[in-house]
């Protein structure tokens, strides 16, 4: 069976914002996707995603499996159509981050990775996508910290995080890397301590 197109694909949040369009929220189906997902997983500006040397069919092979759980899932979000972004989650007792900390109930984990620019890159565009993933994910009364874990040597994307209101953690050793644990807690986005 053929699954739907990406933007015919029921989303999980819709939301517009204003002066920069509809964002759609879809669940990722591995081999539907698959040419984006390889493609952007595979650039020089993703080698902190850890799959630049994967092949298309270990690409299908890691989405499938994560498919298959019931305490991760993939979401590409779509920009008024077009696929901008894709982003992770993940229940951290159920991954090998919560082997690192202390889990906290009510966590749950994030992984980000935006897609390449298309022509001259726009202010404002991973913030935004950021903003409205957040609102998703934090839309689940039960989510009452989000989890984040860049590479520690990417500080853009640590940044990026801090930017948005996540707190820095501490380093952890995970199998393949070495990571920066970041915290957002679900009171400071919601009351607006962290400007969306």
């Amino acid at each position: 069976m053929i699954s739907e197109t990406p933007t015919h694909r029921t989303a999980v949040h819709e939301q517009v914002v204003e002066g920069f369009g509809t964002v759609r929220v879809v669940p990722v189906h591995p081999r539907a996707d698959l040419d984006v997902i390889h493609t952007w997983v595979s650039q020089e500006r993703a080698r902190f995603w850890g799959m630049r040397e994967a092949g298309r069919e270990r690409v299908l092979e890691i989405y499938e499996y994560l498919d298959s759980l019931p305490t991760h899932h993939a979401y590409l979000l779509h920009r008024d159509g077009r696929p901008v972004a894709l982003f992770q989650t993940y229940e951290p007792e159920s991954d090998p981050v919560g082997a690192c900390y202390d889990v906290q109930p009510g966590d749950f984990g994030i992984h980000l990775l935006i897609g390449p620019a298309e022509g001259e890159p726009e202010r404002g565009f991973t913030d935004t996508l950021l903003s409205v993933f957040l609102t998703f994910v934090l839309a689940d009364p039960g989510r009452q910290r989000i989890v984040a874990e860049p590479d520690a040597r990417n500080a853009k994307a640590i940044a990026r995080l801090t930017g948005a209101g996540f707190v820095p953690g501490p380093e952890i050793d995970l199998p393949e890397k070495r990571a920066r644990l970041v915290f957002l807690s679900r009171d400071t986005w919601l009351n607006g301590l962290v400007e969306p």
